[in-house]
């Protein structure tokens, strides 16, 4: 009986498949390093309404109780 190989890839498609990566990489590091500039820089448009508790962190947030 014969043996089945699985084909080996042609150069150029491993070549394309790696650039493919290394360009999604820098894509999601570019888009991380934007959204953490964005986060600092920008200021909301409106402060918050008066009427809303204000965000509690963390561990407070667990034992925050309305009444």
């Amino acid at each position: 009986m014969a043996r089945h190989r699985r084909p080996v890839p042609a150069r150029t498609a491993v070549m394309t498949a790696r650039a493919r990566r290394q360009v999604a990489a820098g894509l999601f590091g570019a888009s991380a390093l934007a959204a953490t500039f964005l986060a600092v820089a920008v200021e909301p448009a409106a402060p918050p309404a008066p009427d809303r508790v204000p965000p509690v962190s963390g561990a407070g947030l667990a034992q925050l109780s309305i009444k």
